[in-house]
């Protein structure tokens, strides 16, 4: 038997409200989701979670992407750090008795896309490390803006080991995203800017291997 708000076992009555029984919840269709801060709090670990668990999937690609060493030990080193925040997360909301089922985070959803793009573009191995970098530090500020923001509604609501928690997140997303900046000047970029054109590294890609065609076809008399 489901239990409504106020302890009643009967559902308020509203000309315009539908109910709906999912398996685990009890939903009316007309009701907002989000009526008070609390809601809203919830509703932000939530999506906070999905985006961590996301995250979790994606960062052992973009390290096997990455070609220089201290990147690829930077995307490590956050994989394992998005597993403990996500362990976080999950203990705020069971102190609010919440489960973490949620929608997908589609914020997150996007930013991972683009990552994943990066990762396989035909680029200069220093070039696409350089891209990557990029993409991991757009994921860092959309985590900085949702935890900053959870944080907030848990001092507000009063919920101080929830905001103990969030805010050691928020600094080590904040730590990560300084050591990103610091490797990208000193190292990363550097290197992408000094990378050669393709075509100038033994007629390497497509362009070395179209005139290495000709070359061979019109045995080495090709135009120019």
């Amino acid at each position: 038997m489901a239990i409504f708000r106020g302890g009643s076992a009967t559902p308020p009555q509203h000309p315009f409200l539908v109910r709906v029984q999912f398996p685990f919840e009890t939903r009316f269709f007309g009701v907002m989701e989000l009526e008070t801060l609390r809601d809203l709090y919830i509703h932000e670990l939530k999506d906070l979670y999905s985006a961590e668990q996301q995250l979790i999937k994606a960062l052992p690609k973009m390290k096997k992407a990455a070609k220089n060493r201290s990147l690829a030990a930077a995307f490590n080193q956050h994989f394992e750090q998005t597993k403990r925040q996500a362990k976080r997360l999950e203990q705020i909301l069971k102190r609010q008795d919440e489960s973490t089922r949620a929608p997908k985070c589609e914020g997150m959803e996007g930013l991972i896309k683009e990552g994943d793009k990066m990762a396989g573009e035909d680029a200069q191995d220093d070039v696409r490390d350089a891209g990557l970098i990029a993409s991991a530090q757009r994921v860092e500020h959309y985590e900085i803006a949702g935890y900053g923001c959870a944080r907030t509604y848990a001092e507000l609501l009063g919920d101080r080991q929830g905001a103990r928690l969030l805010d050691t997140t928020l600094r080590e997303e904040a730590n990560t995203d300084k050591k990103l900046t610091k490797l990208a000047k000193q190292l990363i970029n550097v290197k992408a800017r000094k990378a050669p054109p393709a075509t100038d590294k033994r007629q390497g890609g497509m362009t070395g291997a179209i005139k290495r065609v000709v070359a061979k076809v019109t045995g080495g008399n090709g135009q120019g």
